[in-house]
């Protein structure tokens, strides 16, 4: 289903929002790696906003995403004190890691074999 105007516009908001929030908490490095909001989907009601998580450099994406999760209460405090004028309703937050950095790695990696083994062949045989 096609996201309408509003929610577009409420997560682009939101997605603006979050990433001065995550930089004034200090959520940006986590075990040394860094995290970054990859987009922001809310629901067609506006009443939940899932925001997408990239991990890059983090050991454990997963501990990470529990550590943001855990700080929710002060993320949507920092959220609701900024866009309190702008929205009737602060949604519900729910995280989500965004692996699609990951599987561009995986792509590049498995090309780059297909690649090398393409050219050990393609040498021997002429």
């Amino acid at each position: 289903m096609q996201e309408g105007k509003r929610q577009k516009q409420v997560a682009g908001l939101l997605y603006e929002e979050f990433n001065e929030i995550f930089q004034r908490l200090g959520l940006g490095m986590l075990e040394g790696g860094m995290v970054s909001i990859s987009s922001v989907k809310v629901t067609p009601d506006l009443l939940e906003a899932r925001i997408y998580l990239s991990f890059f450099q983090v050991k454990d994406p997963g501990d990470g995403l529990k550590k943001i999760e855990d700080r929710a209460w002060e993320i949507k405090k920092e959220l609701t004190a900024r866009v309190k004028h702008q929205l009737r309703r602060i949604p519900e937050l729910k995280f989500f890691i965004d692996d699609t950095l990951e599987h561009v790695f995986k792509m590049e990696a498995l090309f780059k074999k297909i690649k090398e083994e393409d050219g050990k062949t393609g040498s021997g045989e002429e």
